[in-house]
């Protein structure tokens, strides 16, 4: 069997966690098997069909470096892929259920249908359609189109027996016949609902599994019939497990806020993910992880090794929550193996949109110190702060001292880092690292350098925490170092 699965999101908003990880999971099961993923763009409720939605949805698919062989934008043999330019097909399928006897005209107002509900709910019956236009004969139909009543199509559901689903998932799932309602597979305006137009698009685009979230498994019934009415092979089925919210109370949302143990609202765009500073491979790591069993212990793996190991399998149908904190880490685990190239040119984007210029060379200087430090990518920010913050130093004099660096010493270590700043050549990491080291082994009272130039971090920089001083010192360039020095000698009251 050539595997050819699709990712049909609806453009009513954004790329929500929950549906990036049924595209990555498609994906992983094409790539896995040399087969072809499918971005079909499912947009017939256009009530609720946002402007500019699926150009969000495909900017963030291809920011997690999800690429797909067919599409709305690449084209393909069974095009065209979004689904309101293939009205006329779902038409045309839907009439042919008609003329077979597998579907039939509804002409029930929202009135009539409303009316109804409420007489179930009063009488504790199941909720849904009654079929009451299902046996209307060719004059009544007749006479309600002459009377210019509106009409859908239902189809026309077996009521004896029962279906089974053979989910590649969770096994074999049984439903009765006769709890399944007669649903509306063409609308009064001519476009399909999620029903025919899915099972159709998924037979014409030759798509051979179908693994989609779980919610969806309660129509699996009346797809399965749809196929059978037209005389399709059924595709595998495969029903992901549930993503909650991190708290574990419910479903994780498109629609609603999600919060975790501590009340605190997390991130569920995709979009959101990136603006927080997240890397793409990180999160693909993460999702991959996400209701699956890999076999081992292993929490971080490549995009190819998750690839080898894709199996259907080892999917687990129990609902998993998000561990968002599992996330930060994966993160910071990735941010450590960026070049410092490649971590400079990840930070900048961030640093341009707080408002900060960095010479790009300074920035390369202390990115392999930064690295081991970042969970996200923004908290740079507050890292990089010493470097275009060009305030005062807030401290006092008593902040630069120590018990190995009292007053006196103190004054003259740093008098003598000034001689040293202003007439070292060249002024690079090895040269000053050398100074800086004898300066604090010359004036601290046992010797070692270590309090002076801890003590000298925290005068240049300002903050607490920071690239380490050589570094530092470098990054901020000859002329603010000195100017930060005068500052400090005068706290320390030196002439």
């Amino acid at each position: 069997m050539t595997v050819r699965v699709r990712f049909a999101p609806s453009p009513t908003g954004y790329l929500h966690i929950g549906g990036a990880r049924t595209a990555l999971f498609n994906w992983l099961f094409a790539r896995k098997h040399g087969g072809q993923f499918i971005l079909r763009i499912e947009d017939t409720d256009t009530k609720r069909t946002m402007p500019g939605a699926i150009s969000v949805i495909m900017d963030g698919l291809r920011w997690l470096g999800l690429d797909w062989d067919e599409g709305p934008d690449k084209g393909g043999p069974y095009g065209p892929y979004i689904q309101t330019e293939r009205a006329n097909l779902y038409r045309e399928r839907a009439h042919w259920l008609l003329q077979e006897g597998h579907a039939y005209k509804c002409f029930c107002t929202s009135a009539e249908l409303e009316a109804m509900r409420q007489e179930q709910t009063a009488k504790k019956e199941m909720l849904g359609y009654d079929g009451r236009c299902r046996h209307l004969t060719s004059a009544q139909i007749a006479a309600q189109e002459a009377a210019g009543l509106d009409a859908v199509i239902r189809f026309k559901m077996p009521r004896d027996g029962e279906t089974a689903i053979h989910d590649a998932i969770r096994g074999d799932i049984t439903y009765q016949n006769s709890q399944i309602i007669d649903a509306v597979l063409l609308k009064s305006d001519g476009l399909p609902t999620y029903h025919l137009a899915n099972v159709v698009d998924d037979h014409f685009m030759a798509i051979s599994h179908i693994m989609r979230a779980d919610e969806w498994i309660n129509t699996a019934p009346l797809h399965i019939n749809l196929y059978r009415a037209f005389g399709w092979q059924i595709p595998v089925y495969a029903h992901l497990s549930l993503v909650m919210n991190p708290s574990g109370k419910g479903k994780l949302s498109k629609r609603t806020q999600a919060f975790d143990d501590d009340g605190q609202q997390v991130l569920v765009k995709v979009e959101e993910f990136q603006e927080a500073g997240y890397l793409p491979q990180a999160l693909v790591n993460f999702l991959a992880n996400v209701g699956y069993a890999t076999g081992d212990d292993r929490e971080k793996f490549s995009v190819q090794e998750a690839i080898d190991m894709f199996a259907l399998e080892r999917i687990n149908p129990a609902p998993s929550r998000l561990p968002y904190s599992k996330l930060d880490w994966l993160n910071g685990q990735y941010i450590q193996e960026m070049s410092p190239l490649q971590l400079a040119q990840a930070v900048k984007p961030f640093l341009d949109v707080a408002g900060f210029e960095v010479n790009p060379e300074a920035l390369l200087l202390v990115m392999p110190a930064m690295s081991k430090r970042l969970k996200r990518l923004p908290e740079a920010i507050e890292f990089l702060r010493f470097l275009f913050d060009a305030a005062p130093l807030q401290a006092t004099a008593a902040d630069l001292t120590h018990t190995q660096l009292p007053p006196t010493a103190a004054q003259a270590a740093f008098q003598a880092t000034k001689e040293f700043v202003t007439a070292v050549a060249p002024y690079t990491l090895e040269t000053i690292q050398t100074g800086m080291t004898q300066i604090g082994e010359q004036h601290t009272l046992n010797g070692k350098a270590g309090p002076f130039l801890g003590l000298m971090r925290y005068a240049i920089t300002g903050q607490q925490v920071s690239p380490p001083l050589f570094e530092s010192m470098v990054a901020l360039g000859r002329a603010r170092v000195l100017a930060r020095l005068e500052e400090i000698l005068a706290l320390l009251g030196a002439s």
